[in-house]
This record gives C-alpha cells, sequence and structure tokens, in this order.
C-alpha cells in the first residue's frame, strides 16, 4: 500500500504598510470563489480578522469544518491552519483585517509583561466565528475601520489605531466569555506537530534558537521535527527563524532610529554580517538601502522562491 502523502500547510507572509498597524484587504478585488484551486490549509504571521460580507461556505479550522454565512465576523489567531472554501460556483464577498495583537495588548496593558503573556496565549489557542448582528461593537470598529482607509483623511492613522485597540478590547471580552465560544477550547493539541515550535519561535526569536530545542518543545526528536517542519512549511527551521527575525527588523526599522548594529541584536543575530546576509536573501537588498527606501521593497517578503511565503 502506498503511503499517505501528508499534507502540506502553506505560510502565507504578510506585511503591515509603513507607519500604520493593521492591513486592510477591502474592495471588489476580493470578491471571489475561494478556496476551489487550493489543496490544503495554510496560516498566517498575523491575526486575521474577516467578515463575509456576501455568500456561503466551508471554514476549515484545522481539523474542524465550521459553515459560514453572509455577516458573520471569523477571528482566526497568527499561525493557526485554516482555509475558507466558498459554496458552489458563485463568487463570496470577504473583507479583511490583518494586526500584530502582541503589539495592541502592550499598548492596553503596558508594564505587566505576565498579564500580557496571559491575554496572548488565551486570544491564540482558538479561532471564532461570531454573528454581525449579535457582535454590533465588533462590526463597527471594523467597518470603521476600513472607511478611514478608504478616505484617509487628516491623521487617519491615529483613528485607525483607537479603532484597532477598541477592537481588540471588545474580542477579549468574547475570549474571556468561555460558554459562548463557538470553537471548543482545544489549545494548540492536533493544530499541528510543529504548532508549538511556532509559537516558540514567535515568543523568543531574539534569543539564540537551535532546532533541537524546538524539537524538544513539540516533544519529538530532532530529526523527525526537521521533516515535519520542512512538510509543513517548505522551508527549514532555522529558514523560518530568519524570517521571523528580518520580518520584524523591518518592524523595528520602520519605528526606531536603532543602527543596524542594535537592530540585528534585537532581533536574535549574533553579528551584523548574519543580519546582513539574511536580510539579502530574503529581501534581495540590504538593511541600508531599505531603511532609506522601503517602499521599494515592501512587498518582497511575499514574493520570495519559497511558494510557501505567497500570500494572496
Amino acid at each position: 500500500m502506498a503511503k499517505k502523502k501528508k499534507e502540506t500547510i502553506e505560510f502565507r507572509f504578510y506585511d503591515v504598510p509603513q507607519g500604520e498597524n493593521v492591513l486592510v484587504l477591502m474592495g471588489e478585488s476580493w470578491n471571489r470563489v475561494y478556496g476551489h484551486d487550493e489543496t490544503g490549509l495554510h496560516f498566517h504571521n498575523l491575526m486575521e480578522i474577516g467578515i463575509c460580507r456576501r455568500g456561503q461556505g466551508i471554514l476549515g479550522l484545522n481539523k474542524e469544518k465550521m459553515r459560514y454565512k453572509t455577516g458573520d465576523i471569523t477571528i482566526i489567531p497568527e499561525n493557526y491552519p485554516h482555509i475558507t472554501v466558498s459554496d458552489g460556483e458563485n463568487p463570496n464577498f470577504w473583507e479583511y483585517l490583518f494586526f500584530n495583537p502582541k503589539s495592541i495588548i502592550e499598548e492596553l496593558f503596558p508594564g505587566s509583561p505576565a498579564f500580557q503573556n496571559e491575554v496572548m496565549d488565551h486570544i491564540s489557542k482558538r479561532p471564532l466565528i461570531l454573528k454581525s448582528e449579535e457582535h454590533p461593537t465588533l462590526l463597527r470598529m471594523f467597518d470603521s475601520v476600513l472607511e478611514e482607509k478608504k478616505n484617509e483623511k487628516k491623521h487617519y492613522h491615529l483613528m485607525i489605531r483607537f479603532f484597532i485597540r477598541a477592537f481588540v478590547v471588545e474580542m477579549l471580552r468574547q475570549y474571556s466569555k468561555e460558554m459562548e465560544m463557538t470553537i471548543s477550547a482545544g489549545g494548540e493539541e492536533g493544530i499541528t506537530p510543529i504548532a508549538p515550535a511556532l509559537k516558540y519561535i514567535n515568543e523568543n526569536y531574539a534569543s539564540q534558537i537551535k532546532a533541537g530545542k524546538l524539537a524538544e518543545v513539540c516533544n519529538i526528536s530532532e530529526t523527525h521535527f526537521r521533516r515535519l517542519f520542512e512538510e509543513h512549511t517548505n522551508m527549514s527551521p532555522m529558514d523560518y527563524v530568519n524570517l521571523i527575525r528580518i520580518q520584524n527588523a523591518c518592524e523595528l526599522m520602520k519605528k526606531t532610529s536603532d543602527s543596524m548594529d542594535v537592530v540585528a541584536t534585537k532581533c536574535g543575530f549574533s553579528t551584523t554580517s548574519t543580519f546582513n546576509r539574511n536580510f539579502k536573501k530574503f529581501l534581495d537588498t540590504s538593511p541600508y538601502q531599505w531603511k532609506i527606501n522601503p517602499e521599494n521593497y515592501e512587498g518582497k517578503l511575499q514574493n520570495y522562491h519559497i511558494s510557501a511565503l505567497k500570500g494572496w
């Protein structure tokens, strides 16, 4: 009997635009048939908030399948495998927000790292599917972000920042209502064998990380871990670690005037030359060139030759 081929879970990388704290995907380009040309699940480096404006279908959430319909709001944690498959050949209309919840949590609860971690653990364990008519505050905040982004009036960045923070607060209320969860609590079990490693990398990218440690947190042998990681992401564990480091380096360069040596150290690179080499590998330019003209390279990570990195 032929050995069953393991399903590849794609890593779809998204980058928040410079000077903003959320990536907005809206408009008629998102009116399409979803999922019919895909072969498996995918996950993102950012939290995904979606609203189905029109249509219906199946939302695959790891090993669970849930029905969605017009008006449903979905909250998908970063690194959580999922897929949207619309019914039939009729287009569905979705709009999305992508953002880093950790940075928002840090702003909301400054000076409380232990509590920040507790909140992040809570919202990262499971997705939610909510009916917009039952959660008008979430819908209002979502639409306010899209409206501000569409019009881009003076100080719109500040308004979006305000609405995203309000959205996260309201989202935390929903996650705290355990009896109202539409997805049963399952933690990381069954998501993928490498899920604990993805979480560990996101939380510890600034520290020294070895494949042996990642295998340890997944409770499997290093050889088995390396094979599973490459099967699921189409990249080696250390390539993924360095990709996450480069992503955070870009964010740091957008927000600070730190020297390249400092950026390299803060993002986990042992030497500046190692930082430069990896930056060149993923973005095909030097950190300095990216720093002085980042708009020319904003989409480079999505276009990296590893197919698992390509977003929509």
